[in-house]
């Protein structure tokens, strides 16, 4: 089932038993973000959070944790809830193989019913707004799409980006906002800057549940997002035009924020608990003006806790992040077999494969490292044999802790780019990256004694489904 906007999808999270509403009046601080939180520490299937009775706000509905639990990532892309994560991991690869699928573009968009403009927006008359951890230097939109345009060529569909980024609100119509520099909307702002030129921008809250999905997936530069969102809903992604910008934006948002980023102007911005469960301090970042506000009647404000993992923000970004590196590696090195990036959005990455030569394995996790989500995430590479599953992280220790000399196996590249967010960066932005070659050495490799493994035995596989059967028969 494609769903057209998060109404919808909440209604079906809660016929799935996936979406919890908590009637009791509860706190904006700490109270929405601690739930959240604790999402993350009850189990995989924890439901969505839906709040309407918020202390010191009129009418405002509040939905966290969407897509906090393989559960509900499933339900998203259409999937039985019960749909294990390698399956949902699998399908979304298949359904990638349909890109693109080209939107579709509609008229009467719900958030046209209200309008804010000019010098009458004002953010939080419309935004019920809180910190998410206790060190954050102020409120943030945490989940939204932001649309921005390639100056140099603002007709390439293609080039129109859609993109998650931290946007920290800082006035009633002023935000500060991070394009981390390997992102699309940095090369859209520099361009932009070097032509002594704002840089337009359309920010939309509340999404379908898979827009949401592909605003955080590392695609090539000219690559539709809307484009990959058809591929993977199965149907034409609805789209509507942004009446300032007259940019595209998803049909189904319940809030358009429509301005400039302003060229080269800056402001202190930060500090924030991060996907990488640290804070990262406060940095001189771009200024948006907020220039027009069009949102539905009551609108839903959807946010996200992140923090130390497992938050929703790694539910919502690990499979979208496997896939496209799955896709870039094996393009060209078509012995991969899996990759699992679902560690902090790709800081970490196990990746399986076969070899065809010695030393083959060191050369794909070089590669892995330089696509274009690896130069400024993949900072650790595992590469394992093909017949070791990634996502098993027992024979993953197992292959490291079997196979791995670290003389040799080992590899430390200094001085390389990494995301400035990263912790262990020294300076910020610059990181040495390490690949570990866990795959069983070949020819020429003659290193080590691996010529008799012990593997599972042939009738182990038919004895593991019939276990399930019989086990599920008891209940």
């Amino acid at each position: 089932m494609a769903y057209d906007d998060l109404r919808s999808f909440l209604d079906t999270l809660e016929k799935e038993g996936q979406l919890l509403r908590i009637t009791d009046e509860v706190l904006p601080e700490p109270d929405l973000a601690a739930a959240a939180n604790a999402t993350g520490r009850i189990g995989e299937n924890a439901p969505a959070l839906h709040f309407d009775n918020v202390k010191g706000f009129t009418d405002a509905r509040i939905a966290m944790n969407v897509h906090g639990s393989w559960a509900n990532h499933a339900l998203a892309l259409g999937l039985p809830k019960n749909t294990p994560v390698k399956e949902q991991v699998e399908e979304f690869a298949r359904r990638w193989d349909a890109f693109p699928v080209a939107p579709e573009r509609r008229e009467d968009a719900p958030w046209r019913e209200n309008t804010q403009e000019g010098e009458d927006v004002d953010l939080f008359s419309v935004l019920p707004l809180f910190r998410l951890n206790d060190g954050d230097g102020g409120f943030y939109l945490d989940k939204a799409a932001v649309v921005s345009r390639d100056p140099e060529d603002p007709d390439d569909f293609g080039k129109q980006n859609v993109g998650t980024y931290r946007i920290q609100v800082i006035g009633t119509n002023r935000l500060a906002f991070q394009p981390v520099p390997m992102h699309d909307v940095a090369q859209h702002l520099r361009k932009a800057e070097e032509k002594g030129e704002d840089l337009p921008i359309a920010i939309t809250l509340g999404n379908d549940p898979v827009m949401a999905i592909v605003a955080g997936m590392p695609m090539a530069y000219d690559q539709s997002e809307y484009e990959m969102a058809g591929a993977l809903r199965g149907a034409a992604a609805p789209i509507a035009t942004a009446p300032l910008t007259g940019f595209d934006v998803p049909w189904g948002s319940e809030v358009v924020i429509e301005g400039v980023i302003e060229s080269r102007k800056r402001q202190i911005e930060g500090p924030f608990g991060e996907f990488t469960g640290h804070y990262s301090g406060g940095r001189r970042m771009p200024v948006i003006r907020v220039d027009r506000v069009s949102y539905r009647t009551n609108p839903v404000f959807e946010s996200l806790y992140l923090g130390m993992p497992w938050t929703e923000c790694d539910y919502l970004v690990g499979p979208n992040t496997c896939v496209p590196l799955l896709k870039q590696l094996r393009a060209e090195f078509p012995e991969v077999q899996a990759v699992n990036a679902m560690y902090t959005h790709g800081l970490m990455v196990i990746i399986s494969t076969a070899k065809r030569y010695g030393g083959f394995a060191k050369a794909v996790g070089m590669r892995a490292m330089t696509t274009p989500h690896g130069l400024g995430y993949v900072a650790q590479v595992i590469l394992v044999d093909e017949d070791v599953d990634p996502f098993n992280l027992p024979q993953v220790m197992w292959a490291m802790s079997a196979k791995v000399n670290p003389k040799d196996d080992v590899v430390v590249i200094p001085n390389l780019s990494v995301l400035e967010l990263a912790p262990a960066a020294q300076p910020a932005g610059i990181s040495s990256k390490m690949i570990i070659d866990a795959t069983t050495p070949v020819a020429p490799d003659v290193r080590g004694n691996f010529s008799t493994p012990a593997k599972d035995l042939p009738e182990t596989a038919e004895w593991a489904a019939r276990l399930q059967g019989l086990i599920a028969a008891r209940f």
